[in-house]
């Protein structure tokens, strides 16, 4: 299970890492569908940064960090980070459907891995048994 969450968080710092690179830039992106699907109007919000530090920066460091955690047999630090990495994505994906109204690809991919790794994190904490 550790080698699944560590594929997935490196999905996610690939995915996290599209879309800082459409932070820092103005270029028309792939992920430019329609007027409710623009990742330039997401990571280019107010939102998309806390203080200096930008939003899919912190996605990147947070991804890495479970990968780390997972390969390191780390399964309750393993589960809380997923459920803190999961949490933020929410509150992220409440401010796209509520406050901006535009959804970002990059983000909701995102979500979709961040959930899979708390979902896998449950099952090897609860559900996997002493095997590492």
């Amino acid at each position: 299970m550790r080698y699944l969450i560590a594929v997935l968080a490196l999905a996610g710092v690939i995915v996290s890492s599209l879309a800082l690179h459409v932070h820092y830039t103005n270029d028309v992106q792939p992920c430019d569908i329609n007027a409710h699907w623009d990742c330039g109007i997401v990571n280019h919000s107010r939102y998309a940064m806390i203080g200096p530090v930008p939003v899919a920066a912190i996605g990147i460091a947070g991804y890495l960090a479970l990968a780390i955690v997972a390969l390191a047999r780390r399964r309750g630090a393993t589960l809380l980070a997923s459920v803190v990495g999961l949490g933020y994505a929410l509150y992220l994906t409440n401010i796209e459907a509520h406050k901006l109204e535009v959804w970002c690809l990059y983000c909701v991919t995102s979500q979709g891995i961040i959930a899979l790794i708390t979902l896998c994190s449950l099952a090897w904490m609860f559900v996997g048994g002493k095997r590492a």
